[in-house]
């Protein structure tokens, strides 16, 4: 399904900045809810995961069914040790006993030292202060050591927006170590993250989420409201916890940025009658009715009522909803129960008053649309409880508010939204906390109505999603400029791929679209068995290159002169691009020192942030990091001794080093031969960065590739990103979150630390109910995303939802969000996997649908009837884990490639949702009958929307053609008796035998039936952000058994078919 903000490979990204989505990590471990991985301490270095870490949790067995009861308070996180070289810097800030340059213009580069250019090919004398590395400041992050620096914005510049902390904050009263995530009495640190927004496929063309309206033009508003500093007077701290505002150890507690929803009436005028304002129900009480989100009278205003299950279920016609969604479906004797359209996200059930404002679920998904009120029921229902976000997703409208008061509660530093309550024009109440806090007298003017004493109508209280623009205190240093380091391996394997020509090519074409501003910086490192520098000074006729040979002490020769302004060189990088390619053509050194070459890229990034891109085609062979091959080609197929764990802790320790200077890396891996991606891929799994693979590139043996990388790195070069990023997601007191996943380094428990941030990344979080929900009605769930837009703006990005609490099983099971529940069961299983054993993981996923199935058979249904029953909202939930362990990730008794896996693992971890779902359940479509009818009109093209169909042979016929969209690669199959038109108009050949071997273009023909299949698959592609090959083959095709491999009901030799799963499933669940 298109939607406006669909991530295409135009360069031209609506939204002034990128929209980048922060990485998942663990929070703190929690309570036993199905957790998946063994136990897993932040604080250490060398464990294998960090997105996935669930702190100090005991290993499980294998997905057991009912979570672990955890009676005493939450085990308190300890953050890491300072004596790691690893250890993480605070955000942003420099390093004690780093002077950083402050230079007028905030130019961060040193100053240039005399040191005559040339060829250098041995070691040139260390440049003292140049890359030396920084020492260490705590890994957590937490606080700025005394003597780092902190900045006020100049006035007249751009908000600075580095700090996440809002100046003023007062802390939370803070008395034990880690209570309930929003508990009254807060660890000095603030509320841990609350769940942030769900990946979810995107909706059709709607302009943004269904709350987001267009809010004081979305363009216009960017420099609309944003309210700064909260109106509490508490000194700024100097580390990134402290402007977020609240986190374990923080003693403000970090603000989280605001989620605001959109509300249609923005942009429209208001009647301007004084609002009268209710008093909210019970306001005294700790469960705070959350949910009578009781807006202010006025023409506009909404009543909200008691917004319990049973209350609400009337304004949305929600009694045929819960019939539907209870309704048993036995799995046995219906075999047709795929939709044959995209499955949408379950709507929570609210008056539609609220949900109309709720956030959009492409952004923010919870895996239960109905919170049970306790543990005990949730362990009941056998499920996992977790939010999936996709936080910095590209959006078509997007409120954006400049203000000089960023409105937040006091205690627990949430952003006003629209789920709060106004008690009267000059007190709301939290709803994650339930504190009354006073409403800023600024608040009280809406700008967009211009009307005073209307708060409730202010677009911070109208938009589930909102940004704002961050005044200085949110910054612990001026906002970074957008700086660019790309690393090419240049080894002879490498040149002989021919990748050089693409990438330096595509660069060219794009140097003028990178993000950025007057102060972009871009520099250019080269490796093989020595590391290669290249000086673009300003006056040189051409670039210089620098050789230093001394891999096992590496430093920066003129560092003044290696990353330089991108618009006052542009003709020296055009003319080193343009060499690039042919420099190392009779190159022979077949050895590859990427780490080194990674160290170096460090050094010279460190003064500023930025990002590095890194371009590597072997195993790395010499110098620190060097990697010995551990894959053994005749062990593929079994799930035993595979190695899933990184060989060294090397790559993880410099990306905690980056991580601490914002630095992320992405790493481009581009190899036909074992490459140990498990090692390599921890560069950017902690640097927040992204793995990009190439299998067997070459330029002419695998000319589809080609194109793949020209068109994916186009993507890459030219969408948003935001620099020197956290994240933090809170939830309503009662609710606690326990382990993240996705790319990132978890700082201070509850901050996710993203030195960059991309529109294309997705987070998920596990959740437990910590304390009952007594008297709740709703909770709510706010992420907030400081960062630095690539226009040196300090924005937050605030997304806000809001969920119902029940207490009855059959309620549970009628929320289930089925595709949230499998994307959240991916990212534990791919965490178990790696502390475990792929067998363990496999049997969790396993277990995960026999204890939900039997539970519900046991608990709710009434009349026990024969088969295997499953309420409808999970009828779909055995074939999606069914799809998982035919996944490359989990599959086993096929021959896989180890960095293969190791890649759909980091994808699992990585990707929004909505791609998730597509490369796990790929969807099918009959296309040799393509017509209008229930067409799409999208910009004046018609794109058919022929049905989806199952994923089994027995839906092909001969004389069709079939589309399968496997996410990131699409198949289109030909029958043996397809029709002559087909094949002459669509495939322009005159008959199938003429059918080329390896066709992966489709002619463009002057035919309907040309231009509709064209319009179909184009449209399908445009809506990610990756390039999938397109395929077509015959029965006799190579490709065939890739294929029927995702052909998910069928049997394989190794795999069971659909059918005999839910037999091996009704014989566990009957037990």
């Amino acid at each position: 399904m298109h939607s406006p903000d669909s991530q295409g490979y135009s360069p031209s990204v609506p939204g002034s900045y990128s929209h980048q989505t922060p990485a998942k990590v663990p929070p703190r471990p929690s309570l036993g809810q199905y957790n998946y991985s063994g136990s897993q301490n932040v604080s250490q270095l060398n464990s294998f995961e960090g997105p996935g870490q669930t702190l100090n949790r005991p290993p499980l067995a294998p997905f057991s069914g009912s979570p672990v009861q955890q009676t005493g308070p939450a085990p308190q996180v300890l953050l890491p040790p300072l004596q790691n070289s690893a250890a993480i810097s605070s955000a942003g800030s420099f390093p004690p006993g780093a002077t950083p340059p402050v230079l007028s213009n905030w130019q961060y580069s040193q100053a240039p030292t005399s040191q005559p250019l040339g060829f250098q090919t041995s070691h040139l004398a260390h440049v003292t202060g140049t890359g030396s590395p920084q020492p260490p400041s705590s890994l957590s992050g937490n606080t700025n050591p005394p003597g780092s620096y902190q900045y006020a914005a100049s006035p007249g510049g751009p908000p600075l927006q580095n700090s996440y902390m809002k100046p003023g904050s007062v802390p939370p009263p803070v008395t034990q170590p880690l209570t309930p995530l929003h508990p009254p009495a807060r660890p000095p640190l603030g509320p841990p993250p609350v769940s942030g927004p769900p990946l979810i496929r995107p909706s059709t063309m709607t302009a943004g989420p269904p709350n987001t309206q267009p809010l004081i033009n979305s363009t216009a508003s960017r420099e609309g409201d944003a309210t700064s500093a909260a109106s509490d007077g508490a000194a700024v701290q100097n580390s990134y916890d402290a402007l977020e505002g609240g986190g374990l150890t923080a003693t403000p507690h970090p603000p989280a940025p605001p989620n605001v929803k959109m509300n249609r009436n923005v942009g429209y005028s208001y009647p301007a009658l004084p609002p009268g304002y209710q008093n909210t129900s019970a306001p005294g009480a700790p469960g705070m009715q959350a949910s009578a989100l009781q807006y202010p009278d006025g023409s506009k205003h909404f009543h909200q009522p008691a917004l319990g299950t049973n209350h609400l279920s009337a304004s949305m016609g929600a009694l045929n909803l819960q019939q539907e969604g209870l309704r048993p479906v036995n799995l046995l004797q219906e075999r047709n129960i795929l939709p044959t359209t995209l499955l949408k996200a379950p709507v929570p059930n609210l008056h539609e008053d609220i949900q109309k404002l709720n956030c959009n679920p492409e952004l923010f998904r919870c895996t239960l649309t109905n919170i049970p009120q306790t543990q005990a029921l949730l362990n009941k229902a056998k499920l996992p409880l977790g939010l999936l976000l996709h936080p910095f997703k590209d959006l078509s409208q997007l409120p954006v508010v400049t203000s000089s008061t960023i409105v937040r509660c006091r205690s627990c530093r949430t952003y006003i939204n629209p789920f709060v309550s106004f008690l009267d024009q000059r007190r709301w109440k939290c709803n994650l906390c339930y504190r009354v806090n006073d409403v800023p007298e600024e608040f009280m003017y809406n700008p967009v109505t211009r009307v005073y004493g209307e708060p409730h109508k202010r677009p911070e209280v109208q938009n589930a999603t909102i940004e704002f623009m961050a005044p200085s205190e949110y910054m612990l240093r001026p906002p970074q400029p957008p700086v660019y380091l790309f690393v090419f391996d240049v080894s002879h394997n490498a040149v002989e791929t021919g990748y050089l020509n693409t990438v330096c090519q595509t660069l060219l074409d794009n140097l003028d679209l990178l993000p950025g501003n007057t102060r972009t910086k871009i520099g250019f490192i080269t490796f093989d068995s020595t590391i290669h520098f290249y000086s673009l000074q300003e006056g040189l006729s051409q670039p210089q290159m620098l050789i230093v040979s001394d891999i096992e002490d590496v430093f920066i020769p003129m560092p003044e002169n290696l990353l330089v302004n991108l618009n006052e060189n542009k003709e020296l990088i055009q003319d080193l691009l343009k060499a690039l390619p042919q420099m190392f053509t009779k190159s022979l050194e077949t050895q590859s020192a990427l780490g080194p070459a990674l160290q170096a890229a460090f050094k010279l990034m460190s003064p500023t942030g930025g990002r590095i891109s890194v371009f590597q085609t072997q195993l790395p062979s010499v110098g620190m990091g060097a990697l010995k091959s551990r894959e053994e080609p005749n062990q593929r197929a079994t799930a035993k001794d595979i190695h899933l764990t990184p060989s060294t802790d090397f790559y993880k320790k410099l990306a905690l080093d980056c991580s601490g200077q914002q630095v992320a890396v992405d790493l481009f891996l581009l190899s036909g031969q074992y490459s140990d991606l498990a090692s390599l891929g921890c560069i950017s799994r902690y640097s927040a960065g992204s793995v990009y693979y190439y299998q067997s590139y070459h330029h002419k043996h695998n000319p589809v590739q080609v194109e793949k990388l020209q068109k994916e790195l186009k993507r890459y070069l030219t969408r948003k990103i935001g620099f020197e990023a956290v994240m933090r997601i809170r939830c309503t007191k009662g609710l606690s979150i326990h382990t993240f996943h996705g790319n990132f380094f978890v700082r201070s428990t509850d901050l996710l630390s993203l030195p960059n941030v991309n529109p294309d990344a997705g987070y998920a979080v596990q959740m437990s109910v910590e304390e009952s929900l007594t008297d709740m009605q709703v909770v709510s769930f706010q992420s907030a995303l400081l960062y630095t837009s690539s226009k040196g703006e300090r924005r937050i990005r605030v997304h806000t939802m809001c969920l119902p609490v029940v207490t009855t099983l059959s309620d549970v099971y009628l929320g289930a969000d089925v595709q949230a529940i499998t994307g959240l069961l991916a990212n534990m299983a791919v965490d178990r996997s790696v502390s475990a054993t792929l067998s363990d993981a496999r049997d969790a996923l396993v277990n995960a649908v026999i204890d939900s199935l039997a539970a519900y058979r046991s608990a709710v249904l009434s009349v026990q009837q024969p088969g295997l029953t499953a309420p409808s909202s999970l009828r779909l939930f055995p074939l999606y884990v069914l799809a998982l362990l035919k996944q490359k990730a989990f599959q086993t008794g096929t021959s896989t490639r180890l960095d293969e896996r190791i890649f759909t693992m980091c994808q699992v971890k990585n990707q929004p949702l909505v791609y998730l779902m597509l490369m796990t359940h790929p969807s099918l479509y009959r296309v040799d009958n393509l017509t209008d009818e229930g067409a799409l009109n999208i910009n004046d093209r018609t794109i058919p929307q022929p049905p989806l169909l199952q994923l089994s042979v027995e839906k092909l016929s001969r004389d069709g053609a079939y589309l399968m969209d496997a996410g990131s690669v699409m198949f289109l199959w030909i029958g043996k008796n397809c029709g002559q038109s087909f094949i002459s108009q669509v495939l322009g050949v005159p008959n199938y035998g003429s059918i080329p071997q390896n066709m992966t273009h489709l002619p463009e023909l002057d035919t309907a039936e040309s231009t509709r299949t064209i319009a179909f698959i184009s449209w399908l592609r445009e809506q990610r952000p990756f390039f999938p090959i397109l395929y077509i083959i015959k029965d006799d095709s190579p490709l065939k058994s890739s294929f029927l491999q995702n052909m998910i009901e069928d049997r394989t030799e190794s795999a069971l078919s659909y059918y005999e799963f839910l037999l091996h499933i009704q014989q566990q669940v009957n037990k």
